[in-house]
This record gives structure tokens, sequence and C-alpha cells, in this order.
């Protein structure tokens, strides 16, 4: 635990700061300490600077005197990225750095502070015609790009690879104040990768504070699929295949339960705002009477079209000339039809497309249960393998699965030609916590039953993602959003290890920033189970 250099601890700290940067209030503090999954200690404040001059003036001052710096982003995170147990500490809150400096469509390359959300940019992006390479996750409208460039995140411009692969550049706040720029400010890398260094470090390398991004220019025509299949190992089959052959910009799919989960709760279905900026993205690509036509088939479907459907796979084409993406539709189709799958009504992929980030009310599950996912990204040749030890562990926990009602589903994605993500996913009973207040929909939150807590499902659950895990491991899988959930030390060599270590202590050398994330400084800052809300 860190020693405080002064029996008022954040006077330092206000010294240098504005008044207004400092939330010590009670909600401020409860809502602070929680992330989607659990809680931590409360911070001594929560620092929200207006600049990244006032930023940096304020890490500098805290850890000067003794006090440890956690970065946090949109929040959506549950991997206990900016939750903290080793000591005094303050938590870094970048919501409002949220200028996007700069759009240059000459060299294609947005300039923005950290705070911006994904879906923020999206919408400054659309009306110039461009977007991010990879362009955001689904939790967007409230994830930061500084938060993905920090835990790196997947889904949009999947084929592309993950958030960090669309950076160009950071500027970096370290942990004594200092300010750095990782590279060029147009071209990555520029010799050793910097920029890589920072990039999915999980805040333990510094905090960010402006990001610049590659730009693509968006796609004018698309086409869509959804699809059928009977078995795991045939979607998988055909997903690896679709995969390598780049013919989707995004390829994602739902096993059997989260697929009817989705349909009870998901309001992207029936929601006429959202039908309408279908109607208004496909009178877009494609003229007012085939919007017209293909908002009647969207409505005639209604939730009914994945009734007895297993597993349902769905795929988005996009390009910029329309006979080219229905071209790689068809060729998705025969692919599908190879593997024994068969087309069903493509509501979900274009509605999700012109809606692309929706509020995170998914959150929680469609009768206020606690939600939580676990991932790893695999190569495709290790999928159905791994696939089938997760079905053999939740046959093995059946009878206690369903005397405690824990329940599992799995979304699927694939992410370039290499590989795919698997994420199990987790509903249990269990309290709500601040973030799911502050964060879903207050109509929806409404709506749901409150769910009394549940020790003993919590306990499961936890048992249980840490198996996960395991066989992830086992089977070689990658993650995301390591933070102080997923071992990272375990698959480094020593020496590997040693020169990440190296780098840690040069950058941070009292080990105040963000300690314990990625496996790297004080084990106290570990907080490895799930805990109720307070």
């Amino acid at each position: 635990m860190a020693t405080l250099a002064h029996d008022n601890p954040l006077a330092p700290v206000r010294q240098a700061v504005n008044a207004a940067a400092l939330l010590a209030d009670e909600a401020a503090l409860a809502l602070y300490s929680h992330d989607v999954l659990t809680h931590g200690e409360r911070p001594l404040a929560v620092f929200r600077p207006s600049s990244i001059a006032e930023l940096a003036a304020g890490i500098g001052a805290a850890t000067a005197a003794g006090i440890a710096i956690v970065p946090r982003g949109g929040g959506m995170s549950y991997t206990g990225g900016y939750l903290y147990n080793g000591g005094p500490f303050l938590l870094v809150d970048t919501a409002a750095l949220d200028t996007i400096i700069d759009i240059d469509e000459t060299d294609m390359i947005a300039t923005v502070e950290a705070g911006v959300s994904w879906d923020k940019l999206h919408r400054a992006l659309a009306p110039r015609g461009l977007r991010v390479l990879a362009w955001g996750t689904l939790s967007g409208i409230r994830a930061t790009v500084g938060g993905g460039m920090s835990q790196n995140g997947i889904f949009w411009g999947a084929r592309n690879g993950t958030a960090a692969d669309s950076a160009i550049s950071f500027d970096v706040v370290l942990a004594d104040g200092t300010i750095i720029s990782t590279g060029a400010d147009f071209f990555r890398p520029y010799g050793p990768d910097l920029t890589s260094l920072f990039a999915a470090d999980c805040g333990a390398f510094g905090v960010k504070a402006r990001v610049r991004l590659k730009l693509v220019r968006e796609a004018t025509a698309f086409a869509y699929g959804s699809f059928s299949f009977d078995r795991h190992d045939a979607l998988l089959a055909a997903m690896s295949a679709i995969a390598r052959a780049e013919l989707a910009a995004e390829s994602f799919a739902f096993d059997p339960f989260l697929q009817a989960q989705r349909m009870k709760r998901d309001t992207l279905l029936g929601d006429a705002k959202q039908l309408g900026n279908m109607l208004k993205a496909e009178a877009k690509s494609g003229g007012i009477f085939k919007a017209m036509k293909e908002g009647a088939k969207v409505a005639l479907a209604g939730r009914s079209f994945l009734d007895g459907v297993p597993f349902s796979l769905h795929c988005i084409a996009d390009g910029r000339h329309q006979g080219a993406v229905d071209a790689d539709m068809r060729a998705i189709d025969a692919i599908v039809r190879e593997h024994g799958g068969s087309v069903v009504e493509n509501s979900i992929p274009k509605i999700l497309r012109a809606n692309p980030f929706p509020p995170p009310n998914s959150m929680l599950g469609p009768e206020g249960e606690r939600w939580v996912p676990v991932h790893g990204f695999l190569p495709h040749s290790r999928l159905i393998a791994a696939w089938e030890r997760l079905q053999a562990l939740w046959d093995a926990h059946a009878d206690e699965m369903a005397r405690l009602k824990v329940e599992t589903g799995a979304l699927i994605a694939a992410t370039g030609r290499t590989s795919c993500l698997i994420e199990p996913v987790f509903f249990w009973p269990g309290e709500q916590n601040p973030l799911h207040a502050h964060a879903v929909e207050t109509d929806h939150l409404a709506r749901l039953p409150k769910m009394a807590d549940s020790p003993e499902a919590t306990a499961l659950v936890e048992r249980l993602k840490a198996e996960v895990i395991a066989i992830f491991q086992e089977f070689g899988a990658i993650h995301l959003q390591i933070a102080r959930t997923y071992p990272l030390r375990a698959r480094h060599d020593t020496a590997g290890w040693d020169i990440l270590r190296a780098l840690k202590q040069q950058v941070d050398p009292k080990g105040l920033m963000n300690p314990g994330s990625l496996g790297l400084g004080p084990e106290a800052g570990v907080r490895p189970g799930i805990d109720a809300a307070d």
C-alpha cells in the first residue's frame, strides 16, 4: 500500500487542478467504484479533467503524493480494469475530454481526445462519407475511443482487425505527468512501434489523452444475410470459410439460448426509431422503393422469424458497388448451403447496421438477471474442439446451474482471416449495481424486475468463469480487455515478460499507474472475485 505524503492526501491535487475537476460526493464514489460485473474500493476522488494540460497536472501531483492512478474510459468493461483495492487512488474519468480535434479528409486521419465515444465520432464522420478503419464496439454509445485503445475491442469493421489496429499514434500522460507522443502523426510504425506498446495496455503504462485514427471511405453499397444451422460444427466451419474469403465486413452468430434471450429483450426489432434509421439507410443506398420493400419485410417478420432456429448466423457485406456486394453475399450463401445451412429473414443485420451503437440495455437480462461475458479468440482450426469443451463444462454442472438459475449462451464473431471470437455469456439472479442504473435506459430499467441477491449463484458463476478461461488458455486463446481478469504472463516466455516489466519500470518507476493491471505490479490491486453490489 502506498504511503501518503500528506495528512490531507488530495491537497496537492487540489492545488494543481480546478476544484470542479474533483468529484467526491457519495453518488459519484459509489458509481465509479463499480464496473459492469463487480466493485472495488472507493477512490479518494474522481478526477474529471477538462483539458489535457489539467489531466497531466493532476496525475503528476497525485503520484508525487503517493496516490495511485486508475484510468477509466466509458465504464463498459467487466474485467476489473478500473477497480482497485491496493491503497488510496485517484480514479481518472476522461468523459469531459470529448473534443473531436480534427477530421483531415486529405490525409484521412481523425484526431480526437480520449473521452470521445465511438458513437459521437461515427456521427461526426458519417456526413462526410467517412468512418474509422475498425470503428468500435456495440457498446460505443458509451464506450470511448481512449478506452477502446487501452482495453482493445472488436465488432464494427472486424474484417480490418481490432480497435487498436485503427490507431496511428497516441499522446499519453505517464505516471509523473509527462506527455509523450508514441509516433508519427500520419503513419505507423516509425521504427519500433511505441503505439503498440501503449495499445491494449489496460492503462498499465499511461493514460490516453489524444488518439490519431486511420479513416476510410464509408461503404455506399450493402448486402445482408441471415442463416440457420442445426449444428455448431457446421456453423463454425461456415463462419471460418466466410472469414478466410473476406466476404463479410461483419459476421456474427448466436447459439440457441442467447438467440432466444436477444429476441425477448431486443428493442431494435420493435422500436419505431430504430426501424426508421434502417429505412433511411436503405433509402440512401438503394432508393425509397427498396427502403419501403425492406421495411415491409422486417415488419412482417416481427420477432418470429427465428422461431425454431437452433444457431443463427448474420453477415454484412459492404463496398462501393451494389453488384459487388451482392456477389459477395451470394458467395456467402453458397458457403452456408455447402455446410448445411439455410436462409432466414435478415432483419437483425439490417437493423443493427443502421443502429450500430444501441443503448447498453443488455447489461441486464430480459428478466432483470445479472449478466457478464467471458471470451477467447481462437484460430479456425481449434474452434470446434473448444466449443465442445465448453458444452461439456455446462453439462458437467447442469444440475447445479439449474438449481441456482445460472444460464449460459454465446456470441460468436469472425475476427479477420485468421480467427474467431467465442464469447460465453452468463445470466444469474442478483442485485443491480449503480452502473446499471447509470447506463441502462430509464424506461427499460423500470420494466425489469428487481432480483434479490444470490451469493451461491454468484459463486457458481465465478467458478465457471474461471474454468472457461482455463479452457481457453488450454487451447491457446488470446484475450482483449485483459485488465485484472485474463492471464497475460502465462502466455509470455520469461525473457518476454522481463521486457514488459522493464518497460513498466521505465514509464512508471513508482508503480502507481493502474497497479496490478495486466498482472504487472502489486498483487493487492487484483480483484479476482465477483461481488454483489454495495
